[in-house]
């Protein structure tokens, strides 16, 4: 049989206290993500109107999908940190989503053409996929 005692020291509460309101305040950006901004990246195809619009794909992260037998879904986070979570077939804005692969969503246009968005938040535009 195994045991283990542990002690450990008293410490005064309010040093504790003291010590943690002397910590450095924290950054505004997020330290985690590089030197990316918060959307993704963008080409030169990208409009302003684009950028702007809320539901616009280039204004979220993918952050999980499932493919299953039956069901397909996938999970995009916006800036503000809401969740929206999309199966085969559902519209974000003006974008189908129509397909995943174990890395990227894939989303249909209106012009037919398709629009790909993977966990490094890379966007790329395709004729075909």
């Amino acid at each position: 049989m195994f045991s283990s005692i542990v002690y450990a020291d008293n410490h005064d509460l309010d040093q504790v206290a003291q010590e943690i309101e002397e910590d450095e305040e924290v950054p505004l950006n997020d330290p985690f993500a590089g030197n990316e901004g918060t959307t993704g990246s963008l080409d030169a195809t990208v409009t302003p109107e684009e950028q702007e619009d809320v539901m616009s794909l280039v204004n979220f992260k993918l952050a999980g999908l499932i493919s299953g037998k039956d069901n397909s879904y996938i999970t995009l986070v916006n800036s503000s940190g809401e969740i929206i979570t999309l199966t085969i077939g559902q519209y974000l804005g003006k974008v189908k989503l129509v397909d995943l692969r174990l890395t990227e969503a894939i989303f249909e246009k209106d012009d037919k053409t398709f629009i790909m968005i993977d966990f490094n938040n890379l966007i790329r535009e395709a004729d075909e996929y």
